[in-house]
């Protein structure tokens, strides 16, 4: 299991890439990461519906009211043009970041 502390900074990442595939909802994307990373890193509702909150205040992603199931209407979510880009520049970003610890976590002749 990864400590959600090293997961922190890519949780954006990770729901948008989600998102990008197709719109959808907060238990549906909680599941996805889950099943994706057969289990090795599972995010937190707290942490998802606050990861949800941000990039919803960003302007990263909008949401709107689904299906109803059991009686309350599902919220989905959806990228918008602006979580594309930033999307974009976080798999850059993500890229120079592996390549980084790539050099630190391989053995180092000084």
């Amino acid at each position: 299991m990864i400590s959600s502390d090293v997961m922190r900074g890519y949780n954006d990442t990770i729901v948008l890439a989600l998102l990008l595939v197709n719109d959808s909802y907060g238990y549906e994307i909680g599941q996805n990461i889950k099943n994706l990373t057969q289990g090795i890193y599972t995010i937190k509702e707290t942490t998802l519906y606050s990861t949800f909150a941000r990039l919803e205040k960003q302007g990263y992603i909008n949401s709107y009211q689904g299906d109803k199931t059991h009686g309350r209407a599902r919220t989905y979510y959806q990228v918008t043009d602006s979580g594309k880009e930033y999307y974009n520049e976080k798999k850059e970003e993500w890229h120079h970041v592996k390549e980084v610890m790539t050099l630190f976590t391989k053995e180092i002749k000084l």
